[in-house]
């Protein structure tokens, strides 16, 4: 028995939904949900091949890897170093720049050049800027009368991961002081007016109104540059390449070489679900703090 047009419509309807989303689901699984299950199986074996054996060495191994380690802790270093100047810088700058200031406008632009540049571009000005021989910094500390002879830069074990955090923040700190400027900006004018008739200070404005008010642009910013900088490694690998000696090596670089330098990748795998993990319990907590925010 033929089916009738409005039948036909019918069917049709109800499948549109379906039809429009399936080449996104068809990307997804092949961009994300196959990769990630292909990495799971991978994690679990050692050896290659026909002699590939399922076991938990690969995490097993971790434990008492001194490089895992070592990388981790350069990792979670960089990681805080990096977020506490940022959202500080960020914090003071949105603060000052909300202000009525003559020349506002320009310097909010000027601020946001070094986020719209390629990390590439970065690494490798920073690179050059940095070079103890030629470079800008220690030419013009030279020409201020200050002796450079020490100040090797990323050639330094001591002064390499110093380096490279004072690059992430330089480029990086815009992106706070974006988030949080938006943020000021949307908080409205009568607590502020409330305040200044109770007489409250300005200090004590920003304490007790700005800050709380504040607080859930913060733990988004904090979030998003808190999952940037757990997985850095262009910046890094463009700067020092994990040197000099293991001295800046972070996790994402240290699986990279894991993987394709030395064709371990089971083991690559685990670490990186390793830092997958670490990077969800920390987005959890921001994320937890947040809806306590909102439902306060």
């Amino acid at each position: 028995m033929p089916l009738s047009p409005r039948l036909f419509s019918l069917q049709s309807d109800r499948a549109l939904p379906y039809l429009l989303i399936a080449p996104t689901v068809a990307v997804l699984l092949a961009l994300s949900i196959y990769p990630l299950i292909y990495s799971i199986k991978v994690s679990f074996q050692t050896g290659a091949g026909e002699r590939a054996v399922w076991s938990l060495q690969n995490f097993t191994r971790l434990a008492s890897d001194n490089f895992f380690l070592a990388a981790l802790g350069h990792t979670l270093v960089y990681a805080l170093a990096a977020l506490t100047c940022e959202f500080l810088l960020g914090l003071a700058l949105a603060v000052l720049l909300n202000e009525s200031l003559r020349g506002r406008s320009f310097f909010r632009a000027a601020l946001l050049v070094p986020m719209m540049l390629p990390t590439v571009v970065v690494g490798v000005v920073w690179r050059l800027m940095l070079n103890s021989n030629f470079g800008a910094i220690n030419g013009t500390l030279k020409g201020a009368g200050f002796d450079t002879t020490s100040l090797t830069w990323t050639a330094s074990p001591k002064l390499a991961l110093f380096s490279v955090i004072v690059v992430d923040i330089w480029q990086w700190t815009p992106f706070m002081f974006l988030v949080l400027l938006a943020g000021l900006q949307a908080i409205p004018q009568e607590p502020y007016e409330a305040a200044q008739i109770d007489g409250s200070s300005r200090w004590q404005t920003f304490r007790h109104v700005t800050l709380p008010l504040l607080k859930p642009a913060i733990l988004i910013a904090l979030l998003l540059r808190t999952m940037d900088l757990l997985r850095v490694f262009d910046q890094v690998f463009i700067l020092t390449e994990g040197g000099p000696g293991f001295a800046t090596e972070t996790i994402s670089l240290y699986i990279y070489r894991t993987a394709f330098r030395f064709s371990d990748f089971g083991y690559a795998a685990a670490m990186s679900f390793v830092l997958l993990i670490l990077t969800n319990i920390i987005s959890m907590l921001y994320i937890r703090l947040l809806q306590r925010q909102e439902a306060a």
